[in-house]
Formats: C-alpha cells, structure tokens, sequence
C-alpha cells in the first residue's frame, strides 16, 4: 500500500502542475494581448474547472503517503500535501474572485486588466507551487529509498 500511495501522489501531483504550468509558461504572451484577445483566449478555457479535482486528490494521496510511510519520507510528502494546500489557498484566495466578477471570463468589466494579472499571476504562483509539491514527493521516493538501502545494508553486515 505504501507504493501505490507514492504513486497516486507522484502521479497527481504531476498531472495537477500541467493546467497552471500551461498558464506559467504562456503568462507573457497573454499579458500583451488586448482585450478582445484575451478574452478570446480565456475561452479555450472552458471546462479546465474540473481539473481542480486533481489538486483535490494529490493533496489526498499525499496525505495518505505520509501516513503510511515514516522519517523523511514521511516529511517529504507531508511537505507536498502542505503545499498542494497551499494552492488551494491560492485559488480560494486570488482565482477564484476574479472567475466570479468576470463570470468565468464571459463579462468585461473596466478594470479586466487588473482582474487580468491577478488572475494569471495567481496562476503562475500555483504552478510554482505545485512543482515544489511534486520535487517534495519525489524527494520522498529518494528518501525512503534510501533508507530501505541502509536497512538491507546493515542487515547484510
């Protein structure tokens, strides 16, 4: 069970960095477009809502792979579940208002541009984040892996 929970967070965590590094990585191509283009490129976003379901279930399996591992395994994914957290904070926070005052990006109010770099630097925030997240979780993998190897060789002497 320890495994498979390394996994689930491993895996989760990975697929929950891909929505807001695809934000990261274009943040500067779309803070030069005008309005009627930016809101045309919010469009293609239609729907993403439900990958928030993935932050949802890495912070879980990071949760669970704590619990069930021990030392700095432990720590790593607790550190990763933490973090996850913090994302979520993150949207609540900063995302989350923005989508609501601009009806997912249907309405344009005056000040889209400020709403606009909140929205894309929360973003951005997030998926930084979210890669220290998942450079948590792997670090868990190397640290139980690491411990398992000094068990056997002390087991061996």
């Amino acid at each position: 069970m320890p495994d498979l929970a390394a996994f689930l967070a491993i895996v989760l965590t990975a697929l929950s960095l891909i929505p807001g590094g695809a934000h990261l990585f274009e943040l500067a191509n779309k803070m030069r477009l005008d309005q009627r283009d930016y809101f045309v490129a919010q469009s293609l976003y239609r729907g993403w809502q439900l990958v928030g379901f993935l932050a949802l279930g890495a912070l879980g399996a990071n949760i669970w792979a704590a619990a069930l591992h021990a030392g700095a395994a432990f720590w790593w994914f607790a550190t990763a579940a933490g973090l996850i957290a913090a994302t979520l904070v993150v949207f609540f926070v900063w995302t989350l208002p923005v989508n609501k005052v601009t009806q997912m990006w249907t309405s344009q109010p005056a000040n889209w541009r400020k709403l606009r770099t909140r929205w894309e630097y929360s973003h951005a925030v997030s998926a930084t984040i979210t890669f220290l997240a998942l450079s948590c979780a792997a670090a868990a993998l190397l640290a139980d892996s690491t411990q398992q190897h000094e068990i056997a060789a002390s087991l061996i002497r």
